[in-house]
């Protein structure tokens, strides 16, 4: 059985190398502007304490943004890799309220998402585009779940955003808390871009996981190392 996995694994990287698919194999580097590939996601992941590569890889790709400063609370919380989009360049969905900053892989991660998965989806379920994104924030010096006790969230150093529904030109509205389970279209939709996002971040939760995420879809980086477990529901 290993001898059969092994030739798999070879036969697999010697097609992702005859098509061309640089994306498709592990020791290539990150490109923010190639199709999602089978190891995007743990090299965005894999961004995590390397700002400087993450800031040139949103540069070549015309991410525009600003650099915030490096931010200290207590022993646990805090981030020094964290960003703000700015207008212009190649991204076109604004992020409301105004203002979002997050961790540097977390805002590589959303630009491939509105290129690679929001936007073909919206335009499949509702031949439309998204212009902006409503969340729940991203930095908040807390443990999971706002215990007293237990591992510190992903939020604590700005490495997670929470997502909670989105707007078209036409000013429809698609909410996670609304259209989980109704209209049929917004539905199919959250689900797209929901599976989309597992390819591209370290977890992704929506409502599926638990009644806590049943309003938005947590998605984050959290650095578990370049074969770690990965979490989508």
């Amino acid at each position: 059985m290993a001898a059969l996995l092994t030739i798999g694994a070879a036969a697999f990287l010697l097609w992702a190398f005859a098509k061309g698919r640089p994306q498709d194999l592990p020791w290539t580097p990150l490109n923010l502007s190639e199709p999602v590939g089978m190891f995007t996601g743990r090299k965005l992941t894999a961004l995590t304490g390397d700002f400087p590569q993450c800031r040139a890889l949103l540069d070549q790709a015309g991410v525009r943004y600003t650099a915030l400063p490096e931010r200290r609370d207590g022993g646990q919380c805090g981030y020094a890799d964290a960003v703000r989009f700015t207008e212009g360049g190649s991204r076109r969905i604004d992020f409301r309220p105004a203002g979002l900053g997050i961790a540097c892989p977390v805002a590589a991660a959303l630009a491939m998402w509105e290129w690679d998965v929001v936007q073909p989806a919206a335009q499949r379920h509702f031949g439309s585009r998204v212009v902006a994104i409503d969340h729940f924030g991203s930095y908040a010096c807390r443990r999971i779940y706002g215990r007293d006790a237990g591992s510190w969230s992903e939020h604590s150093t700005a490495d997670a955003v929470d997502i909670a529904g989105f707007r078209l030109t036409d000013g429809t509205r698609v909410t996670v808390v609304g259209d989980w389970r109704g209209d049929a279209a917004k539905a199919a939709f959250l689900r797209e871009v929901r599976d989309g996002a597992c390819t591209l971040f370290a977890t992704t939760l929506s409502p599926d996981y638990n009644a806590a995420h049943r309003d938005h879809l947590h998605l984050d980086q959290a650095n578990r190392g370049s074969m770690g477990w990965r979490a989508c529901r």
